[in-house]
This record gives structure tokens, sequence and C-alpha cells, in this order.
């Protein structure tokens, strides 16, 4: 493989390209070293935008309406759609190559659909990499969908620029919103389905909730909550509009690296860890969690002291 054939490719906007690098750092390849490297010159241009919430409220519907209206401004778009799966199988549905098959012959837009693989967190552990090469592919906007996430995967927060929490009426009150933490990691908040009865309870128990929130010294931004109804398009351009008034915002408060460093710092940790995981497997004899553990079950070690020769160990 001709890793500076197929980033050069990339970066013309050929979709296979873009495709077979993904394809690279999603399957764990030896040479996701270089490919970082190669990459590195091409990227911290486009704007990530992570978009998280429960299973049903309407993620991939409203992707792919962000998508029609990101378009129509001219930008390149790239979507990064992470689908769970299965812990008996392995595999997943990756459905929302479905739900956004109407873009599938734009030129201007590339969707993946990415499996978690048993990450978690929401997101799948070559989500990171996978940006990085729709950013050097000249992607303006990358939308990152998450699984529908429980009460404390957040992980996209993380890697987005701006982060978009979606609820739907019927779905839980402020109070649950307040215990899965959304009142912290979100930018925008989206009600979406919002044709629908009790619409306006949700958006009154939001702001109720934040309101209750204690205030920031200094500059702070107050999430906005817009109401759409994704599977018409209603709404999505003052979701847009969101969008660009925190990007607005963030550059006039000098904020602007904040996503991109926040994002490699987690990019960095991850693959270092890694890196310790293959490590500490790799380990035999007196030093190997196996037999470390052995010795803690005895009565031998208490686990604080088998966890720094276990830390000796890797230091070598």
């Amino acid at each position: 493989m001709d890793l500076d054939r197929l980033v050069a490719d990339a970066r013309a906007g050929v979709p296979r390209a873009v495709g077979r690098l993904i394809s690279l750092v999603e399957d764990g390849s030896p040479r996701r070293r270089e490919l970082a490297a190669t990459l590195a010159p091409y990227t911290g241009h486009a704007r990530v935008v992570g978009l998280t919430g429960s299973p049903g409220v309407g993620k991939s519907t409203t992707t792919s309406a962000l998508v029609t209206a990101l378009r129509a401004d001219g930008r390149r778009v790239g979507v990064l759609a992470v689908d769970p799966s299965s812990p008996f199988s392995g595999g997943a549905l990756l459905g929302d190559r479905v739900r956004m098959g109407e873009h599938a012959t734009d030129p201007g837009v590339f969707i993946r659909s990415m499996a978690t693989r048993g990450h978690l967190g929401g997101l799948a552990a070559a989500t990171p990499q996978a940006l990085r090469v729709l950013d050097a592919a000249g992607c303006d906007v990358v939308l990152v969908e998450t699984v529908g996430v429980g009460q404390s995967e957040v992980e996209v927060v993380a890697l987005a620029d701006t982060t978009v929490v979606l609820l739907a009426p019927g779905m839980g009150d402020g109070v649950q919103a307040a215990k899965a933490g959304i009142l912290e990691v979100a930018d925008v908040f989206v009600v979406n389905k919002a044709d629908r009865d009790g619409a306006d309870a949700t958006v009154r128990e939001l702001q109720h909730a934040m309101s209750l929130q204690r205030r920031e010294t200094g500059p702070s931004w107050r999430p906005p909550v817009v109401r759409t109804v994704a599977a018409s398009g209603q709404g999505i351009d003052d979701l847009v509009a969101a969008l660009d008034a925190h990007h607005a915002w963030t550059a006039e408060h000098g904020r602007l690296a904040e996503g991109p460093r926040r994002r490699a710092r987690a990019e960095i940790e991850a693959i270092a860890l890694a890196e310790l995981r293959g490590r500490i497997r790799a380990l035999a004899g007196a030093g190997s969690p196996d037999r470390l553990a052995e010795r803690v079950v005895a009565g031998e070690l208490d686990p604080f002291a088998a966890a720094d020769e276990l830390v000796a160990s890797v230091r070598g």
C-alpha cells in the first residue's frame, strides 16, 4: 500500500482512498503510526460537531438533515456514525448508511459507519484517527454521531468542538437530564420530534435545570435549546445557526484552540494506554498480571503493591 499516494488521493476527494485510510486505522494496521505522521501537516482545519443522546431521539435523522443544510451552504461534510457491536456476535448493523442514503452520490459528503467493537464511551476506539483522515481529506465540518448513550457515555466531549445533545418528548424529565450529566457536556440542546405532545414541557424542564446550575466566573456560554422535527427539516436551520453561534463565541473569547487541544490530549492518552496494555499482556513470569493476581489471592501481596510491581515490570 502506497500511503503517500493514498493520502494524495484522499486530499483530492477520492472516496475510495478516504475509505481505505479509515479501514487502515480501524483494523489496527501496524502502519497507523506512519499514516499519522503523513497526515499531520494537513490536519487541524475541520470543525468537529458531536451529536449524542439516548436511543430513539433521532440522531441519525438529525445528522442527515444537518448534512443537507451544510451542503446547501457549500461546506464539505464528513460523517462518522458509530453503531454498537453485539456483545455476542461482535457484529454491528451499521444502519446509519441506510438513513443517510440520500447523500450517497454527493461527492462533497463522506459517510462512514463504525462499530464500537466493545469500546465504551459511545465511540469506536479508532474514531479519533478516522477523524484525522476526514480532516486531512478537506472536510470543513465533521459530524460525529455516537451510539445511543446512557448516563455516562460522553466520550464525544473530548472529541468535539461543539457537542449537541438530543432529547425527545417522553424520554425522561429534567431530573434524568441532570443525572446523566448532559447539562455539563452540551453546547447546544436539541429537542427533536418537537411536534409531539410534551415538547414544551421538555424545553421548560431543560431551561429550568440549566438555571439551577452554578455559574462560571468570567464569560460563559449558555447552551441554547433548539426545537426540531428532523424528519421534515423543521428547525434544522436554527440548529446550524446555533452551531455557528457557538463557533463564533469560542473565537471571540479566544477558545478556538481548546477543542483541538482537548482532542489531541485524549488521542495521545488513548494511544499511550493501548501501548501499555499491550506491554502488560506480553509480560511473563513473576511480574505477569496472572502471577501477581495469584499472589494477591494468596494474601502475599495487597493490590497496590502488586500494581507497583506491575508498573516496575513494564518500565523494565
